[in-house]
């Protein structure tokens, strides 16, 4: 067999899903798994067969027995709410910094992990106690704070908080991979204090390499800047260096896979290695010997990182193989590593990083040939003319095309394997990272190859070190100008939706059978075409299902909320209120590119209230929206007249709307131009709309005298749903309102924080007793609905479904139709 390891990989890889989707009893498990193993024993004949399921199982129970409750100390036992304790345990790295910058201003954290021997609730005893928690503080810790030693930290005790919004990052998902289910909270660096006797004296080897590595990189260099920053980044595995305004340009360019300690770096090692000890004349034998403990070891003090360690596995492997002059596959070598990698840690086969890493090396190992043929058939000269014939200029550039050629195959092959994981991923579609690359990868070799000279030379010759820092620091500022002038081009990259599970078979089915050379045999183009015809069909009937729907979200946004709305090849999409600066940048922003929104077609301010348009600036500046509508009426709130009163502003692009003016198909309820109201929520926009057959009623933050105005010109409104938020006075839907809608569902947009946001006991009590079936979005978090004719569903972040049936009344006989604008 060509390539033994591939199909077992797959087949235990396989087995890890399974046990993700169907954790079984681990006994049972292991039962059947040994039962397997002694079947392959005791029957060698027939051990070909028992070897699939056997494989299977193995990656089924390694899977369970890494997420199971095993020890009666679990923290998963003790707690199951937020509680104030005390943790002892041993730190397993380092703390490490993030800055975050807002209002101009820098904040910093402290992230740690600590695995906790032992728990003290609040005025209670000390207890046994099993699992890792992540920390995180405000500030920056003390030195005396690193890996392996031994401290005590008093925080709250909770489980980690999921995104209230679609898009947001699913930290609880993403600690729950490394088998992290737990996060204390510590109000700041007093919190801390070493346990005992704290553990060993002095921080361990990597720490120290790291801190000398620091100073000698920077050695010569007048300031900390941002290229230096980054070089400490590129090179050590400095996590603090990357803060999301800086991260920017790389992520749109495509660049950002530089900054992970990964293959590059690795193979860039091994590489100047190997050929080092090769001019000195050393064995391939000894080679080996000498280059995998040292890329191990580079491995170790850049802190362990998991793309670090799977590409040092990939490159011990191939080492190995090419010091003991064994043939070479690059398949069957991926293989080998992937098994490794998930025998050791099964549950890196769902992280990001791994699917990327492996995603990419598998398209160039399947790519890259294919396309390279392409380029030299290009670029092959005329077999019949003499070399001395050709032109002299062809003869120079036949080198430095045939470079390139190769370089653009190569970057080709990367982009075509891993385009759909970063739109499910990141939500990007980046053409423009075939460029770039081209340039910052060969910039990013020179830089690190610089840093390494520096790190081989400091200690003994400065002045040599300081030289390759300057031309580390240049390298650096190139690539760093290459990415921003990348990202900037237009057309250079896109936000997407998340590809369908069946747009990725799609994609992957048609991609590997245009390459792959089996599935062009003649006697297989018929099955591959018929494949493909049925995915393709598949894929359109998913496509016309998801444009008959209309879609709708109520955001809760920290004290507000935003409704966004898409109806595709009728309305658009829009996007109702925006939320607080903050809200808007770190919840709002995340969901927008989520949905694949570039520029958005109409943003509505509803009224002056900062927790409902305090994002504005920032909406406006990142999505550019065509279409801006206020409210006819004045109001008092500085962020909002600045921003509607802004000498500078688009005159075309700003419009305002009353009562019967229509909204992206809804009408407008309320106000009227001539409304006078004494606080902002009375003067809230109302809109109400009809969805494939469902009326829905926004009535914003609505204050109780707008709900009276409102009831008193429309006695007989009535609505299947009502989205309502939080008045700064009264309740929402007071006054009889609730009785004249007379609605199927409501949805109360309230927020965990701040604490004057969230819907009082009385106001639960007052819904619960109208006997329609409410939903608060600081319990369900974000709620999407689905209309299609006839019927509508919805959502929460939660996990709750609810679904009623559209009242069958056609839009004219539901809503008035709204004049002509």
């Amino acid at each position: 067999m060509k390539r033994p390891l591939v199909m077992p990989t797959l087949v235990y890889a396989g087995g890890i899903l399974l046990g993700d989707a169907l954790p079984l009893a681990l006994p049972w498990l292991l039962g059947a798994t040994l039962l397997l193993a002694v079947a392959a024993w005791r029957w060698p004949r027939g051990a070909s067969w028992w070897l699939w399921p056997l494989l299977l199982g193995a990656g089924w129970t390694n899977q369970v027995r890494h997420t199971a409750l095993l020890s009666p100390h679990d923290l998963r036992r003790q707690f199951h709410a937020p509680a104030l304790v005390t943790v002892r345990g041993c730190l397993t790295e380092t703390p490490y910094q993030r800055v975050y910058e807002h209002d101009e201003v820098e904040a910093w954290r402290t992230i740690a992990q600590v695995e906790v021997q032992a728990v003290q609730p609040q005025n209670q005893p000390w207890a046994p106690a099993f699992g890792v928690v992540a920390v995180t503080t405000t500030g920056v810790l003390p030195g005396e704070f690193f890996g392996g030693r031994q401290v005590e930290i008093t925080g709250v005790l909770c489980p980690p908080r999921p995104p209230t919004v679609p898009g947001g990052f699913d930290y609880p998902t993403y600690l729950r991979r490394q088998g992290i289910y737990f996060q204390l909270h510590a109000d700041g660096t007093n919190d801390w204090r070493l346990a005992g006797d704290g553990g060993p004296a002095r921080p361990p080897v990597a720490d120290r390499f790291v801190a000398w590595a620091h100073r000698t990189l920077a050695r010569g260099l007048p300031v900390e800047d941002e290229p230096l920053r980054l070089l400490w980044t590129m090179t050590l595995g400095w996590k603090t260096g990357l803060t999301g305004e800086v991260s920017e340009p790389f992520m749109r360019s495509g660049t950002m896979h530089i900054f992970a300690i990964s293959g590059l770096h690795i193979a860039l090692i091994a590489g100047i290695l190997v050929s080092l000890l090769r001019v000195l004349q050393v064995p391939r034998g000894v080679c080996g010997l000498v280059v995998i403990p040292l890329i191990w070891f580079y491995t170790g003090v850049t802190g362990w990182q998991a793309s670090a360690i799977r590409s040092t596995v990939m490159m011990t492997i191939v080492i190995a193989g090419w010091s003991l002059r064994r043939p070479s596959d690059l398949l069957n070598s991926l293989a080998a590593a992937a098994f490794i990698i998930l025998l050791w840690d099964p549950q890196q086969i769902f992280q990001a990083s791994f699917q990327l890493s492996f995603g990419c090396v598998l398209a160039l190992a399947l790519f890259t040939p294919i396309f390279q043929k392409t380029a030299a058939r290009w670029l092959e000269p005329d077999p019949l003319l003499p070399e001395e014939l050709r032109p002299r200029w062809q003869r120079w550039l036949a080198r430095p095309l045939y470079w390139l050629a190769a370089s653009l195959a190569t970057s080709l092959a990367a982009w075509v394997g891993s385009m759909p994981l970063i739109a499910h991923y990141f939500n990007l579609f980046t053409p423009v990272s075939l460029l770039a690359n081209l340039i910052v990868v060969p910039l990013s070799g020179l830089a690190l190859t610089s840093n390494l000279a520096s790190l081989l030379v400091g200690g003994w010759f400065p002045a040599g070190g300081e030289l390759f820092n300057h031309s580390a620091w240049l390298w650096m500022w190139l690539m760093v100008r290459v990415s921003e002038w990348s990202a900037s081009l237009p057309g250079g990259c896109f936000h997407v939706r998340g590809p369908s599970a069946l747009t990725f078979l799609l994609y992957y089915a048609t991609v590997i059978s245009l390459t792959a050379g089996r599935l062009a045999k003649p006697r297989l183009r018929f099955w591959r075409a018929g494949a493909l015809a049925l995915l393709g069909l598949a894929w359109l009937v998913q496509w016309q299902s998801e444009r008959r729907a209309a879609t709708l979200a109520v955001l809760p946004l920290s004290g507000g909320h935003a409704i966004y709305g898409r109806d595709p090849g009728r309305r658009g999409e829009w996007l109702v209120d925006c939320g607080s600066p903050s809200a808007a940048e770190f919840s709002l922003k995340p969901f927008l590119r989520w949905q694949g929104i570039n520029r958005l077609e109409r943003l509505l301010l509803t009224h002056g209230d900062v927790r409902q348009i305090g994002g504005a600036e920032l909406v406006t500046r990142v999505f550019r929206p065509r279409q801006i509508f206020t409210s006819p009426l004045r109001f008092r709130s500085p962020s909002y007249r600045n921003l509607v009163e802004n000498p500078a502003r688009n005159p075309g692009q700003w419009r305002t709307v009353q009562a019967g003016n229509p909204f992206a198909g809804w009408t407008v309820l309320h106000p009227e131009a001539a409304d006078r109201v004494a606080q902002a929520d009375d003067g809230a926009v109302v809109l109400l709309g009809d969805l494939r057959g469902t009326r829905v009623l926004l009535l914003s933050d609505l204050g109780r005298a707008g709900q009276e105005t409102l009831r008193a010109r429309h006695p007989d409104l009535a609505a299947d749903i009502v989205v309502a938020g939080l008045p700064a006075a009264g309740e929402p839907l007071a006054g009889g309102l609730i009785e004249t809608i007379h609605p199927a569902l409501i949805v109360i947009a309230d927020s965990e924080y701040p604490a004057l946001r969230r819907a009082s006991p009385k106001l639960r009590e007052r819904l619960a007793q109208a006997g329609i079936p409410v939903i608060f979005t600081r319990d369900a978090g974000a709620v999407q609905f689905t209309f299609r004719p006839g019927r509508w569903e919805l959502q929460t972040m939660s996990g709750q479904r609810v679904s009623g049936p559209a009242p069958g009344q056609s839009p004219s006989a539901a809503i008035p139709a709204p004049p002509a604008p």
